[in-house]
């Protein structure tokens, strides 16, 4: 089927307690695993691409590459960039043919990510394009934006509510204890924050830095009003180790596909797993 919004999954998602997975595209193998793993798991799913990634593939080579698993299958695919910088960069994909965007004004002042946001949505939403916004930020390293412990900063749930109900986003990143990577410890989740938002907007809640959360509190912020979660470090570390395997085992191994194709399976386990966790298996 062709590539969809994030809207109405969004919605079957919130109204029904279960999470839509966001899985970074990264290369082929990733497009590949995360593909394989939701066609077998009959669950709905976001492929996410960050503007690096877009820099190192190619707009136009991303674009085709979802296009082209979503085509073959009956599961609803979304196309969506990942923690946009700006209007332009989210109109360059709208017009490229994504199917959804970020616009992340988090490190805008309030006022200035409202408005920047609102217009990102007016423009999305004349396109059938959805549109997630965040606020608050999100600590840890996601492409070349990095984010120390000290400088992350907790959305306050009172400006969360008032952001949604001014730009209407379709889904709401807010910063709740999270972080891109991988974690030295257990992240000190803030699930009353999620609980307060989620419970006073339409939207579902999205929880950035997924990979290395501990099962049970992936359940309990599931519960509390998380409706998206974004994983793509395990993905990336299941692949390197992966490939670090088959070198260590057989280092006259030169075919690309004798060492890709293991790690494209690695992560397909890993998405695998992720569909299960979050309740969107089944779902599509």
């Amino acid at each position: 089927m062709p590539l969809v919004s994030m809207t109405e999954l969004l919605k079957h998602a919130k109204r029904e307690k279960f999470a839509i997975g966001q899985f970074n595209m990264n290369n082929l193998e990733f497009t590949k695993a995360i593909m394989e793993a939701a066609e077998e798991e009959r669950a709905p799913f976001i492929f996410g691409v960050s503007e690096g990634a877009m820099k190192y593939m190619g707009i136009d080579y991303v674009v085709a590459m979802a296009k082209a698993a979503a085509e073959k299958s009956s599961i609803p695919v979304v196309l969506h960039l990942d923690h946009g910088s700006s209007f332009e960069v989210a109109m360059k994909c709208i017009r490229a043919g994504f199917t959804s965007v970020m616009f992340d004004g988090s490190h805008h002042p309030f006022e200035e990510n409202v408005r920047i946001t609102k217009e990102v949505v007016r423009v999305a939403h004349a396109m059938g394009v959805s549109v997630e916004g965040e606020l608050g930020t999100i600590g840890g390293v996601e492409d070349d934006l990095a984010v120390d412990e000290e400088n992350a900063n907790i959305a306050k749930p009172e400006e969360a509510i008032r952001f949604y109900e001014e730009t209407k986003v379709d889904a709401l990143a807010i910063a709740v204890g999270t972080a891109h990577g991988m974690y030295k410890g257990e992240p000190n989740i803030r699930f009353h924050i999620i609980e307060e938002v989620a419970s006073k907007i339409d939207a579902p809640i999205v929880l950035h830095g997924g990979s290395g959360v501990p099962d049970e509190s992936i359940r309990r912020a599931i519960q509390a009003g998380v409706g998206k979660i974004n994983v793509n470090t395990e993905n990336q570390i299941a692949m390197t180790e992966t490939i670090k395997k088959v070198f260590a085992e057989k280092p006259e191994v030169y075919d690309p596909r004798k060492y890709l194709g293991p790690a494209k399976d690695a992560m397909k386990e890993v998405v695998r797993g992720k569909m299960r966790l979050f309740g969107s298996n089944g779902k599509a």
